[in-house]
């Protein structure tokens, strides 16, 4: 077969399937089964031999049944850096760059030797591996999935960040084995409700249900990190978490509950995304 139609099957297959972006994504899953880039533009009456057609048609099947195209590519690039991904593990997801940018901005303020940062539901490392590569921030991230961890360890490996990343296998509501005292606490927790956890896009359903589901209302974790992991922050340090669509104002009444005077972010899309607070 030759490349060009090829691509025009898988990129049909998609698209007649409901999957946005079938022509990004067709291309990549071409690349996937070892078909260069600058091949696909280049050479399209290119001849492509049988078992590599075969190896995109089985991912192109995989695809169309909703199984996330992240997941059968292993890597996904989140704030320009790479990620190992797979079963097991959350997704990184652009909106989570608005809680990068809170808090990169926020260590730009400190000397590089007072960037003590703790990342809690660190799942695949992506916040506090980019805050650490990207903005010199000595990073504790904790995750309590075996599954999730073992991606941790991989991207900080990926990354080389292993002399300012330290990985912690354990429940983030266990604090008193965390410990230590940190200018930057921040998390990307469980924030779905029981409602939207019934109403899920059929790739998400294939993400791991722990890192997606935060109590009927949402706001478990928001509720437990906040009571727990103020008090381990230094004088004038950050607090910051992202929430789901529409917390914002719950989500700002547990910070001040707890001390902590709240402050919206939003996304790229105008939506409220993060709220952060300083300790005084």
């Amino acid at each position: 077969m030759e490349l060009r139609d090829l691509l025009r099957e898988t990129l049909c297959a998609l698209a007649d399937n409901g999957v946005e972006n079938a022509g990004f994504e067709a291309r990549q899953l071409l690349e996937k089964a070892g078909i260069s880039p600058m091949k696909i533009l280049s050479e399209p009456c290119e001849k492509i031999a049988c078992e590599i057609c075969e190896k995109v048609r089985e991912m192109t099947e995989k695809r169309v049944s909703g199984y996330p195209l992240q997941y059968i590519l292993g890597e996904w690039e989140f704030y320009g850096l790479p990620f190992e991904v797979g079963e097991g593990v959350l997704i990184p997801r652009q909106d989570t760059e608005t809680l990068v940018e809170i808090a990169a901005e926020f260590l730009k303020t400190l000397p590089e030797n007072e960037r003590k940062t703790l990342d809690l539901c660190a799942g695949s490392g992506c916040i506090g591996i980019t805050l650490a590569k990207l903005f010199a921030a000595d990073v504790t991230l904790v995750e309590k999935s075996q599954e999730a961890f073992a991606y941790l360890e991989k991207n900080i490996a990926l990354n080389d960040v292993k002399s300012q990343c330290k990985a912690v296998l354990g429940d983030c509501f266990d604090e008193e084995k965390i410990g230590g005292e940190y200018n930057l606490i921040l998390s990307n927790p469980p924030y779905l409700t029981e409602k939207d956890m019934q109403n899920l896009q059929k790739e998400v359903t294939f993400e791991p249900k722990t890192a997606l589901y935060g109590g009927e209302d949402g706001l478990d974790f928001y509720r437990a990190l906040l009571e727990k992991y103020p008090k381990m922050l230094k004088e004038n340090g950050l607090f910051a978490v992202e929430i789901g669509l529409g917390e914002e104002k719950a989500v700002a009444e547990i910070f001040r509950e707890n001390g902590l005077e709240a402050r919206f972010a939003e996304d790229m899309r105008g939506i409220v995304r993060v709220v952060y607070g300083v300790k005084y």
